[in-house]
């Protein structure tokens, strides 16, 4: 089995020789490489290959594409392909494609080359390492033909990546432990759903019982003391041998939108359990009370309010909203009890900030940043605060072929004016990571022949930093009164949201920086455009996030949204040598 030592300290010759099977027919990869030597571990040796991929010259990144063979073709059919590609298409099972799936496949590989110029190439071992189907090959073969050229060639050197690493693991003979737990347990309860083809977890269903059920179970073979609160939070405590120690607090959320991904929220309860875990199979005890919090509800499908999970901890818990309804009537009040849940016993899940010392949450990115700069994970500098709005315009609907343009008042020519001005104010401010979306969109009533007399739009902008986002927010509405004046149009703007920014704390985000540096992976800070419950927790107590990479072009809130073992393997070592090395604030 080749050693880590044995590659920083060979030659140069016997290093790339040693590394001849990482990448197809590229000795320049690791040739390059060899400079940055001696590397601090398995993780640092694949950035170190990464990082030369990343900077080579087009035609340089073409040919490392190019070098690979296409999924069950000519080579493979021959028998010509390298050792490596063999045993992966093998794994797939491409040598047993019925004859439908050979000819589906013989008609991709055919297209996918006359758009792109390249072979397909998809890490056919897939995000465990366990092996893709030929069924998932083939559905992601058939979307990616659907990507620009641009995109694709990006995404054909992320696959050569993750290939890479896969191969280097088998080299090396490391096993993604944490990970490979992680992507595990996500799988088993990312099949429980309320939906028979999709994945959908909402408050206090049956469905999410079960979840915290297992959750729990999960937490107390990993060594804690666990019980579920009354709002469902489910609550793992890993004691310090010193009983007057105060809490570290991590945690997430563990319902989903309706046709979720696996991962979201789910990653940061997972990930600290399989660490305590291993803690605790070593006997090992930290000198502070760790505790987990898989919270209850975050994202606000069922009731209509998010954080509810967390907002309870913080002592912000909303009793009115007992007596809401869902969309068949039944109010949280009936859904708490009826799950065995005492709703008086809320307000006393409330934390004492003076026993917290922090918190700090892993979550996938739910988003691209990452993947473009080729990281397996960010730290957090800010959760973007949001302004959103819903815009009415009212003009005047007449004859689209009798009215002169010069005469129209239409309600929709100004909501396009509206959103490109959108589009143009928020692509300032880069620094801090403002945007702003028009995601709904609707003239009622139109018909093809009438000019619009009434528009519909939503508004959404969110920036790291307040000041950036209520500036953007005040030259938008600005500009949209402007609009409506000089087209004669009536304006109605009404504001359904405004959340503060919720920037993380300095000192926790050196100690995360600081073990990501340990873990082999350069540190990159990166704001977070979506909301997580750490934005309620910042209430109580100073915060942190680490992001795990999102894959499939950062795809979330989607069936498609992915991550790999190791990056989820990264993600938990950096966590647990934060949790070793943890210093409170002084």
């Amino acid at each position: 089995m080749t050693t880590l030592e044995q590659l920083n300290h060979c030659d140069i010759a016997t290093f790339v020789a040693t590394l001849h099977g990482i990448y197809e027919h590229s000795p320049w990869i690791p040739e390059r490489a060899a400079a940055q030597r001696p590397l601090r571990n398995i993780t640092a040796l694949k950035q170190a290959l990464h990082e030369v991929v990343a900077g080579a010259s087009r035609e340089e990144q073409l040919g490392l594409i190019r070098a690979h063979p296409e999924l069950a073709g000519k080579a493979a059919i021959a028998g010509e392909l390298t050792a490596e590609s063999t045993g992966e298409q093998a794994k797939a099972g491409l040598h047993l494609c019925t004859p439908e799936e050979f000819a589906t496949l013989q008609k991709l590989n055919s297209d996918y080359n006359a758009k792109f110029g390249f072979p397909f190439i998809v890490a056919v071992k897939g995000p465990t390492g366990k092996g893709l189907t030929r069924q998932a090959i083939i559905a992601t073969f058939s979307r990616r033909l659907r990507n620009q050229p641009v995109d694709e060639l990006h995404e054909a050197l992320r696959q050569i990546g993750r290939i890479a690493e896969m191969r280097l693991n088998d080299l090396l003979g490391h096993v993604p432990a944490i990970g490979n737990t992680v992507m595990a347990w996500a799988e088993e309860i990312g099949g429980w759903s309320e939906d028979e083809d999709a994945l959908t977890c909402t408050y206090m269903t049956l469905t999410h019982r079960r979840t915290a059920d297992q959750l729990a179970h999960w937490m107390r073979e990993a060594g804690m003391h666990v019980h579920i609160d009354a709002v469902g939070n489910v609550v793992g405590r890993y004691l310090s041998t010193d009983p007057a120690a105060k809490t570290l607090i991590t945690g997430s959320h563990y319902d989903t939108v309706r046709n979720g991904g696996k991962y979201d929220g789910r990653e940061g309860i997972l990930l600290p359990i399989a660490i305590v875990r291993h803690l605790h199979e070593r006997g090992e005890t930290l000198p502070f009370h760790f505790e987990i919090i898989g919270f209850s509800e975050e994202e606000g499908v069922r009731f209509k309010s998010t954080f509810l999970g967390s907002n309870a901890v913080t002592g912000q818990f909303d009793m009115a909203l007992l007596d809401i309804t869902d969309r068949d009537g039944i109010s949280m009040r009936e859904v708490i009890t009826q799950a065995g849940h005492d709703v008086s016993t809320i307000p006393q899940i409330a934390r004492d900030p003076a026993d917290v010392l922090g918190y700090v949450e892993v979550h996938i990115e739910q988003g691209p940043v990452l993947l473009q700069h080729d990281l397996p994970v960010g730290i957090v500098t800010s959760i973007a605060g949001s302004s959103r709005y819903l815009v009415e315009l009212r003009g005047v609907a007449s004859h689209a072929g009798t009215t002169p343009m010069a005469m129209r008042k239409d309600a929709a020519a100004a909501a396009a004016e509206i959103v490109l001005y959108v589009e143009q104010r928020c692509a300032q401010d880069q620094q801090a990571s403002l945007v702003g979306t028009v995601g709904q969109l609707q003239v009622p009533n139109g018909s093809t022949n009438v000019i619009p007399g009434r528009c519909m739009l939503s508004l959404d902008i969110r920036a790291a930093v307040d000041s950036v986002r209520d500036a953007a927010a005040s030259d938008v509405l600005q500009q949209i009164a402007a609009i409506c004046a000089r087209r004669n149009i009536e304006c109605k703007v009404e504001q359904t949201v405004s959340a503060a920014a919720a920037p993380c704390a300095p000192w926790l985000m050196q100690q995360l920086s600081a073990a990501t540096e340990r873990a082999g992976v350069r540190p990159f800070q990166l704001a977070s455009g979506a909301g997580h419950d750490a934005m309620a927790i910042a209430r109580m107590t100073d915060v942190a996030m680490l992001f795990t990479r999102c894959g499939n072009g950062g795809i979330s809130h989607n069936p498609l949204e992915t991550m790999t073992a190791d990056d989820a393997e990264v993600s938990g070592q950096i966590l647990l040598d934060f949790l070793r090395s943890f210093k409170a604030k002084a």
